[in-house]
């Protein structure tokens, strides 16, 4: 089976898709394989999404995109303090 990458919000949706089948009294297993991905998948993503809302799953990215952004500030900032103190700690 070729291998998909889902949005979060795609994930999401699949989680509560298979909870209403589950409702219908189906198992997990067939559930799983109605939404076409495997168990390992599904309690995989309800460990990690399992109480998310999409609004949820939204805040969560724009979340992850400014810690990466700030990462980048913190290394940047760590290499000029370096450079910095190489730069004072040689005698001219």
């Amino acid at each position: 089976m070729a291998r998909k990458n889902y949005t979060i919000e795609q994930i999401i949706v699949k989680l509560r898709e298979i909870e209403l089948f589950c409702g219908q009294g189906k198992t997990i297993q067939e559930a799983c394989r109605q939404s076409q991905i495997t168990e390992q998948t599904y309690y995989r993503w309800r460990k990690e999404y399992g109480g998310m809302h999409t609004s949820d799953a939204k805040r969560l990215k724009n979340l992850e995109k400014e810690n990466t952004r700030l990462k980048k500030i913190v290394a940047d900032l760590s290499l000029d303090n370096a450079i910095l103190r190489d730069v004072t700690s040689k005698n001219f």
